[in-house]
């Protein structure tokens, strides 16, 4: 009885997939066997790895009989092909995906099976938490739609699940998957899941959300290997995100889905342009100037609908991409793309006074800038962070933005660094917002004391109040002139002395490393000399 019953429970296949991953395979595949007695096997798919992943998976599967390993004979070359063999060889009624880097949470399988039978949902899908290593800082991912239980009727009516384009916070019933032919493009396709779950919504079935993290995605930037979704500093990578895009368009446009089409170039121009953008000051020209026509060329295809459906931020980059034939105002762009978004000056305006990018290009109108409320805006505030030995002072400007500012009425900012591993707040304050008529703009001076913050990395966030009542949480521009951003060491009575390193992010913001000690500063010098030797 108690044998049969274990059976009756056992109704998901997890397929693991893996390349030359053996320091991670293992954990992956623990994580999906101690989801309990709902997994009936885990399918291990090994992409003919040159380490000795596959050895380790067979090593696992003497002493485990839930594990199958599928040994493939040839590379794919991607993520698609694997996942494929896997899907045939399931023999549960459900099925869900893991790779081989990341793991399952304990009762993730339970969440997304018992939200599948109680509403005989085709599909049940839940919270991925991004997780960046070495530092364990977790990030959930697409947090919005995993707010709370619920059921979808219809995939037309919360369009917003064509954002999440993972295919891996899901489970999915198997006969739905083959009796819809819906599989993963083969082969090497980056961004393979763009294509499938835009394959799974076109046939429209009913998806349970549940709210509990059933996913970990682990991130490592500094891997020797990049992930295909990490590396993106050649231009093939963004060539073959757009062809996905454009691809999950027109399946979703085929089968009828116009909202559901539409919804995937909210989410290029929102979240792909703009990530895109942020990074391309970090690119060379010749790779600039690809992304650029090759940028120019997806966006052509778009509506006034499209771009009508989107974030302001992404469409005005999206504006200024289609306005100008070759890059121009990249340091802009990146602060436009920016979360959240800064519009830097200058600030220029049409013949008839309406806000617009620049001069050159005033076809890309600004007019959404005197509607939008407040706490909307892309309000710039420059940052220049001076460490003194007597004390350090961060120094603030608020720029006006076309009226808007004056009109709120800037009273104060309430300035906090939180610590980019942890998130715990090592400094908060306030200052008074002064006006300085001849710039147009208004500034605060914030004392602070370095020394107790400590160690790591400091993001700074900032609060605007307005007299209005209104508010607008944003970060801060890096000016990175006159030395700004040079490093420098400062006495301190309880570290004996504090390196002290301003610097840019990739979205231009101010953030500062601290490394307290001579040993601190030591290791820092000793990572610095580390790069220059290679």
């Amino acid at each position: 009885m108690a044998l049969q019953q274990t059976q009756a429970q056992a109704q998901v296949s997890v397929v693991v997939i893996g390349y030359d991953d053996a320091a991670h395979v293992a954990d992956a595949v623990r994580s999906a066997l101690a989801q309990g007695p709902a997994v009936r096997e885990v399918i291990a798919v090994d992409d003919c790895s040159t380490d000795d992943s596959g050895e380790l998976l067979e090593r696992l599967a003497e002493d485990e009989p839930r594990l199958r390993v599928m040994r493939r004979q040839s590379n794919s070359g991607g993520c698609g092909t694997p996942r494929n063999d896997g899907l045939d060889a399931a023999t549960s009624p459900y099925v869900m995906f893991l790779d081989s880097d990341d793991v399952l949470p304990p009762g993730a399988v339970d969440a997304l099976l018992g939200a599948a039978l109680e509403h005989d949902a085709p599909v049940a899908s839940g919270l991925c938490v991004r997780r960046e290593l070495p530092s364990g800082r977790e990030t959930p991912w697409q947090p919005e739609l995993y707010a709370r239980r619920t059921l979808v009727e219809d995939p037309s009516r919360r369009v917003r699940l064509a954002h999440d384009t993972l295919c891996v916070n899901k489970l999915y019933r198997t006969t739905f998957l083959r009796d819809h032919a819906i599989r993963f493009p083969e082969g090497r396709f980056p961004y393979e899941d763009f294509v499938f779950g835009a394959r799974v919504l076109a046939a429209v079935p009913r998806v349970a959300l549940v709210p509990e993290p059933v996913y970990v995605w682990n991130v490592r930037r500094s891997a020797a290997r990049l992930s295909i979704s990490l590396d993106r500093s050649g231009i093939a990578n963004w060539r073959a995100r757009t062809e996905a895009d454009r691809l999950s368009y027109d399946i979703l446009l085929g089968a009828g889905e116009k909202q559901l089409a539409r919804a995937t170039r909210t989410r290029f121009l929102d979240h792909s342009l703009r990530m895109y953008a942020r990074e391309l000051d970090l690119r060379g020209t010749e790779y600039r100037r690809e992304w650029w026509a090759l940028t120019r060329a997806h966006l052509a295809a778009f509506d006034e609908g499209d771009f009508a459906q989107a974030p302001a931020p992404g469409r005005v980059v999206a504006r200024v991409v289609l306005a100008a034939e070759e890059p121009r105002d990249l340091a802009r762009l990146k602060e436009i793309a920016a979360r959240p978004a800064r519009l830097t000056p200058p600030y220029a305006r049409a013949g008839d006074g309406s806000p617009v990018w620049s001069a050159d290009l005033p076809q890309v109108e600004l007019d959404h800038l005197l509607v939008r409320p407040v706490h909307l805006l892309p309000a710039a505030v420059d940052a220049e962070l001076r460490p003194r030995a007597r004390g350090t002072v961060l120094r603030l400007r608020l720029h006006e933005l076309y009226g808007r500012m004056a009109e709120a009425g800037p009273e104060s900012v309430e300035v906090e660094f939180t610590e980019r591993k942890d998130g715990r707040v090592g400094f908060a304050g306030t200052a008074p917002l002064a006006a300085e008529t001849e710039f147009d703009s208004w500034t605060a001076d914030v004392p602070m004391d370095l020394t107790a913050l400590g160690s790591g990395t400091w993001d700074l966030r900032l609060r605007l109040r307005f007299a209005d009542g209104g508010h607008r949480e944003t970060t801060a521009h890096a000016l990175a002139g006159a030395g700004l951003l040079r490093r420098s060491a400062l006495p301190s009575t309880r570290h004996g002395v504090l390196l002290v390193q301003p610097y840019a992010t990739h979205a231009g913001a101010l953030a500062l490393r601290l490394a307290p000690g001579w040993r601190g500063l030591t290791e820092v010098v000793r990572r610095r000399l580390k790069r220059l030797l290679h």
